[in-house]
């Protein structure tokens, strides 16, 4: 079984290069895979490998000046959800494009065991941070879709949408946490005084959660291969399009735009003709890849 960690924490990094080299060299040693942003705001990633390795890496970042009160969400996978281990500087270890927040300065943490209590309330708003592929695989019931191509839509939307929230608290979630950290500190920027948002989002939620008392339907799209998580954070039926990472149903792979590795409906006018054909190609490469019971690395 593999370990997989999905983490991130907000504190100054004032040299995020001296960072990156020691970091990803220890996350080698220990067979460790998956992605690590690190930016001046804080690190972000979602990592997996053997209990140990995970261990040692998760040490290294807490640490670090800042990182001490580091949290993370736990699963399980039997396959390799990564095949290979990216560790890359940015601006924004989440990109939203408004400059000047304060990520210290965020909403209400709401405990996974509270939050139906308060998204029940009447003169409550609740609204799903995630962008519209994965809102469309599962939400929480009533919860608000801004149908977001981008994160970065976000201050867009609520522009354009505030006035209809004046005399309600808002309720926010997402998969993990981070992308709530920035949109609440976002509406706080804003004005808004009564602003919450789920801690451990929507992970730590079908975690601990019973299903039986859950107000999530649907499934929560994940960033490895393992697709989507339901309730205990049990793998689901999903295929992802290799061209635009989104899910895929098993109905999605009989319609006409669908070609493995290539195009589905969502993508099938993105892409290019010569786009296509490269992807061809790579779909190729992963069957020769598995054939010879080897991993793609560029999957």
């Amino acid at each position: 079984m593999f370990t997989i960690a999905a983490l991130y924490h907000f504190a100054k990094v004032p040299e995020p290069a001296a960072v990156k080299g020691p970091l990803a060299a220890l996350a080698c040693r220990a067979g460790v895979k998956g992605s690590l942003l690190i930016a001046p705001e804080g690190i972000n990633g979602t990592i997996a490998g053997s209990r140990a390795g995970i261990d040692a890496v998760l040490a290294h970042i807490r640490a670090l000046p800042g990182f001490a009160g580091l949290e993370w969400k736990e699963s399980r996978a039997e396959a390799p959800p990564f095949g290979r281990l990216k560790v890359r500087l940015k601006k924004e270890i989440v990109t939203m494009g408004a400059p000047g927040l304060d990520p210290a300065s965020v909403g209400t943490h709401v405990e996974a065991a509270e939050w139906n209590d308060l998204i029940r309330a009447p003169d409550v708003a609740v609204i799903d941070t995630r962008n519209a592929y994965e809102v469309e695989i599962g939400t929480f019931e009533g919860a608000i879709d801004p149908q977001t191509e981008s994160f970065r839509d976000f201050p867009a939307w609520w522009e354009a949408n505030k006035a209809r929230f004046g005399n309600k608290r808002i309720a926010m979630f997402c998969t993990g946490g981070i992308r709530c950290e920035k949109s609440t500190a976002y509406l706080k920027s804003q004005g808004v005084e009564e602003v919450f948002h789920l801690r451990g989002g929507i992970l730590k939620y079908l975690e601990k959660v019973p299903e039986a008392e859950s107000l999530w339907d649907g499934g929560c799209f994940v960033f490895d291969e393992r697709v989507a998580v339901g309730h205990g954070l049990r793998e689901l039926p999903y295929g992802l399009c290799r061209a635009c990472r989104q899910p895929i149903t098993e109905a999605d792979r009989a319609r006409a735009e669908f070609e493995d590795g290539v195009s589905c409906h969502r993508c099938i006018d993105v892409h290019s003709d010569a786009d296509r054909a490269r992807f061809r190609e790579r779909q190729k490469q992963i069957a020769l890849a598995k054939s010879r019971g080897e991993l793609h690395l560029g999957r």
